[in-house]
């Protein structure tokens, strides 16, 4: 089976059990209804910094309710020790942060109430998946997976969230289809403009609160995915990566990593993501940290599900 076969029915094919626990069913009435939000502490008044400037992120994903769909679901506390098994195999010399990304908006088949074909995760969810990544010290990372919906009013449904210090989101084109067209059946898509209009509305969430910079990352599995990207352009307040999505050996991933890297733009970092089942099948290896790190350029954001 291709690579983005396997890739439509491990995600899309299993979403339901995730939104069971995140949110409401794809035909729930309750779908577009957000909760009210829970109270969270204010955010924290510091000067703004760049989480990435130093540091490397090291992550789990995962959504409540779905193994399938990263180690960070179940017993929150097993899988933070998990993830930090894993980032003492990195190599030592250069500091690094825990991520945990939580697939916060999942894709569905089915349209739901408003069509959309996604639903968004409770704000109970969201809290434990923050106390997590916080009992690390680290940072979440609220990935997004939108169906018809467009990636901005999905972010902003999430603003209180956002407002705290240590919350980002990561943007997955590939579940952004077109009007009339259906997750799973195709690959979606997003362009540099839009993506551009994600990083301003990060970069004025944190000036106006004085928030260390967000952390904006968009996941690409191949070039379509991902058009006129040279549009996104810097903001201040926000530190952007794209990660390469690419599933197989290590010569297929580090094939995938060659063709997506020169659209990059400059002010844009480099990361990786890795596959526990997916990249080992047929008894290949899994890539070793080292060998990760041995990329051109080297990642800054290593996520494994």
């Amino acid at each position: 089976m291709p690579n983005h076969s396997r890739r439509f029915v491990l995600t899309v094919g299993l979403a339901g059990l995730a939104a069971s626990a995140c949110g409401a069913s794809p035909q729930s009435p309750g779908l577009v209804v957000r909760a009210t939000p829970a109270p969270v502490e204010p955010a924290v008044a510091a000067p703004p910094v760049d989480p990435l400037a130093t540091n490397l992120l090291v992550g789990f994903c995962g959504a409540p309710g779905s193994k399938a769909l990263g180690r960070m679901t179940g017993d929150l506390s097993a899988a933070s020790l998990e993830l930090q098994k894993q980032i003492k195999t990195f190599p030592a010399g250069r500091p690094i942060t825990p991520v945990v990304e939580l697939i916060a908006t999942t894709v569905h088949r089915s349209p739901g109430a408003d069509g959309m074909y996604r639903s968004r995760c409770a704000d109970k969810t969201i809290r434990e998946y923050l106390d997590a990544a916080r009992a690390m010290n680290g940072l979440l990372l609220l990935d997004i997976q939108p169906g018809r919906a467009d990636f901005l009013p999905e972010v902003r449904a999430y603003e209180h969230w956002l407002k705290e210090p240590d919350v980002g989101v990561a943007l997955d084109p590939e579940w952004a289809v077109e009007p009339g067209a259906i997750p799973g059946k195709k690959f979606g898509r997003t362009t540099g403009a839009e993506l551009d209009e994600v990083a301003a509305y990060l970069g004025e969430l944190a000036e106006r609160h004085r928030l260390p910079a967000k952390v904006m990352v968009y996941h690409q599995v191949t070039s379509s995915v991902v058009r006129d990207e040279e549009l996104l352009r810097p903001h201040p307040g926000v530190s952007v990566v794209k990660v390469v999505d690419g599933i197989g050996s290590g010569s297929a991933k580090k094939a995938t990593w060659k063709t997506l890297m020169p659209s990059k733009p400059a002010h844009v970092r480099p990361g990786f993501k890795l596959f526990f089942d997916e990249d080992t099948r047929r008894d290949a290896a899994l890539m070793t940290p080292e060998e990760v790190l041995a990329l051109t350029p080297t990642p800054a954001y290593v996520i494994y599900e």
